[in-house]
């Protein structure tokens, strides 16, 4: 199977699913964003959470807690991301951010609707619905994140005069369950340059869209 097609559920080092029709909330950060030290630290620890959880027998249970843990470990990849102070920076660049956002903004309407993105120094979230193709099956998430990272590293790398890996390869998705969730998440997005302590509110940062909002 072409890896870009759509599938309910793939696994790289993450495992990601898309329910048909469901809404997701992205995540994605520049390559390097996270020291390889704390990485593999973190790896090592994520092993040992593996082993504790295959030991759970009810897989109700089991299931929870694996909730439990990417809520955990995604709080976590997103303090770091917003308190490091290496790593590259290149989203802070208002060029930068400006093709990210127009990026964005150009699949809606041929690949997703686009509820909600927030685009940080070193990292975006994003949350959309992939759209259906003529055929019934949807546009996979791979294959929308494969569009916006290779055009965007591209004109990137161009407007600042570099080559080498511009994203790092594999995104965080979570799938937004119901309404609720949607409205938790959408304020969590946008308020990601307030938890930053960057402004005071959401409206202020330049790169923050809400649809409706």
């Amino acid at each position: 199977m072409n890896p870009l097609d759509y599938q309910y559920f793939y696994r790289k080092n993450l495992p990601h699913f898309q329910p048909p029709g469901a809404s997701l909330f992205v995540t994605f950060r520049l390559a390097g964003s996270i020291p390889v030290a704390l990485l593999a630290q973190w790896k090592k620890e994520a092993e040992y959470t593996k082993g504790v959880l295959a030991e759970i027998s009810d897989p109700d249970e089991y299931m929870r807690q694996i909730e439990s843990e990417r809520r955990r470990w995604f709080g976590r990849w997103d303090n770091t991301l917003d308190t490091t102070t290496t790593g590259p920076f290149w989203l802070n660049e208002p060029r930068i951010a400006e093709l990210i956002a127009n990026s964005l903004h150009f699949l809606v309407g041929l690949k997703y609707e686009l509820d909600s993105f927030c685009i940080m120094s070193n990292h975006v979230h994003t949350v959309f619905t992939p759209l259906q193709k003529d055929h019934g099956n949807y546009h996979a998430l791979p294959s929308i994140m494969h569009s916006l990272k290779r055009y965007t590293a591209l004109e990137a790398n161009r407007l600042l005069g570099r080559n080498g890996d511009f994203w790092q390869e594999e995104s965080f998705d979570h799938v937004v369950r119901n309404g609720e969730e949607l409205q938790r998440i959408r304020h969590y997005v946008l308020n990601n340059p307030v938890k930053a302590g960057l402004v005071q509110k959401w409206q202020n940062w330049p790169w923050t869209y809400a649809k409706n909002m």
